[in-house]
């Protein structure tokens, strides 16, 4: 089935234009500036990108954020951290210096960025917390079911696999993402109880190995030691749960170089090439959260607080998201507990899993084009959206 497309974004324009203006233009996708502060009194929103060269961000999060505040009448501003929490404090307070009004974070660390929220909130200046939750009540937290993403992984692979050896390669431990959500729907999907019976063993320990920021090179060095590692012990590695697709290319990586074979894997973002890795039977499952959506609800809500809502009073106007993710409470903000027993508002959209056979939903909803699904790819073996 493929996903709905919507109007573009007519209500959130007619909602919003009279609170912004189209005073300047923004950067392309590509470009690497925040561009020129906007005239007083116009609904500038700065983004402020964690690390911009996962090809996710440009390819499908920007754009569904900067489409929809140019739609409403605003101007987009961005910085990109490079992985520097310093630098993220520093491109905070230089969009804050060109006017933004509005202010959306992917935080390299959810506590360096604390400061960066209080100066947010001594210019008024509201903040959504992109994907990755900051642990503060004024923050409008903005995100896919990062619970449910883990629990699709884990009960994907573990429908595939019910006994055997399985490896954790889980992401930056700096991300509540990675070191809670994933792994409590990891549980939730029977993890914890299929160890505690013996039917699953952890190979690398109960936490499993971390990859700092995430990166794919990481992954693969870990990995390649964990290979060498059950290799020398004379143990099969089974199954593997890895939290998301840069993570997986690295598994991937490392058994390759390993020649080792391909076990069943995870991951989660829709990546093209993992998506192309699940075409070609590398990886199992890819967790796909539609980031062109979610891009759409965090420039939807950023124009409101612009427009002056209270961050716990957005309400995304119809038609401003896919049904297909829209959140389970419909598309009012909603309280969400974090880790930490803090309360914060949230938009908690839904994630897609994706094994071979489901693979067309990527092609028809604009993830990926066919030509790079199915790249390499056996006619022989090929799932039917390569044929």
């Amino acid at each position: 089935m493929g996903i709905r497309k919507f109007a573009a974004l007519a209500a959130v324009t007619a909602i919003m234009v009279g609170a912004c203006s189209n005073s300047s233009a923004s950067p392309s996708a590509a470009a690497p500036s925040t561009g020129a502060s906007t005239a007083a009194g116009s609904c500038v929103v700065g983004v402020s990108w964690n690390n911009f060269q996962q090809p996710r961000w440009a390819a499908h999060d920007e754009p569904g954020i900067q489409k929809t505040v140019e739609a409403g009448g605003g101007s987009y501003i961005r910085a990109d951290a490079n992985l520097s929490s310093e630098q993220q404090l520093t491109d905070i307070d230089t969009m804050i210096s060109k006017g933004a009004k509005v202010l959306v974070i992917l935080a390299q660390d959810n506590k360096a960025i604390l400061p960066a929220l209080k100066k947010a909130a001594a210019a008024n200046i509201p903040v959504i917390a992109y994907d990755r939750l900051i642990e503060d009540p004024s923050v409008l937290y903005i995100t896919f079911d990062n619970v449910g993403v883990g629990q699709a992984e884990a009960a994907a692979i573990i429908a595939k696999v019910p006994k055997g050896n399985y490896v954790l390669i889980t992401g930056d431990p700096g991300d509540a993402n990675a070191s809670t959500f994933l792994p409590q729907g990891w549980d939730k999907a029977g993890l914890a109880t299929k160890v505690a019976s013996g039917d699953i063993v952890l190979l690398n320990g109960p936490k499993g190995t971390s990859t700092d920021a995430w990166k794919t090179e990481k992954a693969q060095s870990n990995m390649e030691a964990i290979i060498d590692k059950s290799v020398a012990d004379g143990k099969k590695i089974d199954a593997i749960l890895a939290e998301n697709d840069s993570t997986a290319l690295g598994v991937v990586g490392a058994l390759t170089a390993k020649s080792y074979g391909f076990p069943p894997l995870s991951g989660q973002d829709g990546d093209p090439a993992n998506l192309n890795n699940v075409a070609l039977g590398k990886q199992y499952v890819d967790v796909w959260k539609n980031a062109n959506e979610l891009g759409k609800a965090a420039g939807a809500a950023a124009l409101q607080l612009c427009a002056g809502s209270k961050v716990a009073g957005v309400t995304l106007p119809t038609g401003a998201i896919d049904a297909a993710v829209a959140p389970t409470a419909g598309l009012s903000a909603q309280p969400f507990t974090t880790p930490g027993g803090a309360t914060v508002s949230s938009f908690i959209l839904q994630p897609t899993p994706l094994l071979a056979g489901d693979l067309q939903k990527a092609i028809d909803g604009g993830q990926v084009t066919k030509d790079v699904l199915c790249k390499g790819v056996a006619a022989a073996t090929a799932p039917a959206a390569c044929k």
